[in-house]
């Protein structure tokens, strides 16, 4: 698989990922709206869910062209303590582990969850939760 089709399948799941996210009516409840960024806008309104860091790997066979993702995604809060960063994370990883998303012109063979940690940020006031998932994709 090319470095193109690699690229391909990235920007793939990561539409597939932020539409899921954006559709998920639990996740919108909580967020106040579909609050989820690949950059936040200047001044965003907390809380909010963004699209972080991504890594893809070959992942090819001898016969199947694939990519391995690892993703990293950030739930941000500034109310409750840890308390709604957790429920945030919750959200975020009821709506995507395991999810069947459609990718244009890739298939995903799986998305999970590898690891997630709540962190409170420098200055005490924002919380920050990192959910790290790993996703296997195919060409279609």
């Amino acid at each position: 698989m090319s470095a193109g089709a690699h690229s391909g399948a990235a920007v793939a799941l990561r539409r597939a990922i932020h539409a899921a996210l954006a559709g998920d009516a639990a996740l919108t409840t909580a967020l106040g709206g579909a609050r989820i960024h690949d950059v936040p806008p200047s001044g965003a309104e907390f809380p909010y869910v963004t699209l972080g860091e991504a890594q893809v790997l070959d992942w090819s066979t001898a016969t199947e062209a694939g990519a391995e993702h690892r993703l990293t995604l950030a739930c941000w809060s500034r109310q409750g303590g840890h308390g709604e960063a957790h429920g945030l994370a919750h959200l975020v990883q009821q709506a995507l582990h395991d999810a069947p998303l459609a990718l244009e012109g890739h298939r995903l063979v799986n998305l999970r969850l590898s690891s997630a940690e709540i962190r409170r940020e420098p200055g005490g006031r924002t919380y920050r939760a990192l959910l790290r998932f790993r996703a296997v994709t195919e060409a279609a």
